[in-house]
């Protein structure tokens, strides 16, 4: 099977959607990277950015609202040879999915989280999202959001996440080059993707983040923990994109004497009579 065999299928998101760009980015990071469909599982949970899975040819699961983290990190702990990928917006990572996204940073199963961010509810009709700026107005925050938003880079490190990184859906090749990264790095990588809602947020738009957003230069050293905290706290007239932070750690699977040998826990052999045992206790 050649990795050119990623297919994508029509959408349901509206014409102008930073989705669109995500999508084909996450298509060219796979291909570039010689994938194969059948070696990469798509997890997601409920919301437009959720869709991802649906519209790309490779193995697939939905799960419930908030619910991504945990069947992906079921799937990669099973099968330590598939490269799992997340995809999902920042009310379903960051909200619903607050509690997970927290713990997986801890546990640094080897998964890439990839988070459309575009500051808004798209799917629920445009309520305030965790990231939406203090003062957002909406059909429900009618008087605007009273909420700090949260930010995502800046807890994730401190959390002890080992890559962190933010990109933009307008700046398709830095996108790509992102997305590779984090794919490639041995352990739980986050990436925070920006991207305007058409539909919803008439604040946070394509060129409010054109104008604001820029890449991190070489000279800036993303394995400064205190500095890339720093640079995480950075979102307003300026906002950084690259590597915020990463640092070499010891996966799930390296730390875990079952799983640290190397052969995927599906094709470990396991005693009958042991499984027999625990199942009876369940009747």
């Amino acid at each position: 099977m050649s990795s050119e065999e990623f297919c994508t299928y029509e959408t349901a998101w509206c014409p102008g959607c930073g989705n669109f760009n995500i999508l084909k980015c996450l298509k060219q990071s796979l291909e570039e990277l010689g994938k194969d469909p059948h070696e990469v599982l798509l997890v997601a949970g409920i919301g437009q950015a959720a869709k991802t899975p649906q519209y790309l040819s490779a193995n697939s699961f939905c799960g419930l609202h908030g619910r991504a983290l945990p069947a992906a990190i079921a799937a990669k702990i099973a099968n330590q040879k598939l490269t799992v990928v997340v995809n999902s917006g920042e009310g379903d990572s960051y909200g619903e999915g607050g509690n997970h996204f927290i713990h997986n940073i801890r546990r640094n199963v080897d998964i890439t989280h990839f988070v459309h961010d575009n500051q808004i509810y798209g799917l629920t009709k445009g309520q305030a999202s965790p990231t939406s700026n203090e003062g957002t107005v909406t059909d429900v925050q009618t008087e605007g959001s009273i909420n700090t938003p949260f930010n995502p880079l800046l807890i994730a490190i401190a959390a002890g996440a080992g890559f962190v990184a933010r990109a933009f859906s307008g700046n398709p090749e830095h996108l790509v080059s992102i997305m590779k990264q984090a794919i490639l790095y041995k352990g739980y990588s986050l990436v925070d993707i920006l991207q305007p809602c058409i539909s919803f947020n008439k604040v946070n738009t394509f060129s409010y983040y054109k104008n604001r957003v820029y890449k991190l230069d070489d000279a800036y050293n993303s394995y400064d923990k205190i500095t890339a905290m720093e640079k995480a706290m950075e979102f307003g007239d300026h906002i950084p994109l690259g590597v915020i932070y990463q640092e070499e750690k010891r996966s799930f699977h390296e730390k875990n004497k079952v799983l640290a040998s190397g052969v995927p826990l599906v094709d470990q052999q396991q005693e009958g009579s042991l499984i027999e045992k625990y199942m009876q206790e369940f009747i």
